[in-house]
């Protein structure tokens, strides 16, 4: 009966310890899971405010905005064709 008790006991250590791992798993797994999710939100807003960053980047450099605040805050502008000259270099 001692060896089939110690069979028994063994068996039922196995079971547990094997209950307890998978448990702990699935706990893990639905942790990273949310953890993931969190991030792919995350990732979704950082994409949605670089786009508006890149967006608004266009807006500050266009041409026309450039050109205008050239002649209004600096008072620049374009030269006249006589006074243009042309630098080639070799």
């Amino acid at each position: 009966m001692n060896g089939g008790y110690a069979i028994a006991l063994g068996l039922t250590l196995g079971v547990t310890a094997s209950a307890l791992a998978v448990v702990y798993s699935q706990h893990r797994s639905r942790a990273l899971f949310v953890e993931l999710q969190r991030l792919e939100q995350e990732q979704a807003e950082l994409d949605t405010q670089w786009g508006r960053l890149e967006l608004e980047q266009s807006t500050w450099a266009t041409q026309g905005r450039i050109e205008r605040l050239a002649r209004e805050q600096l008072d620049m502008r374009l030269p006249d064709f006589e006074r243009e000259e042309i630098v080639i270099l070799q």
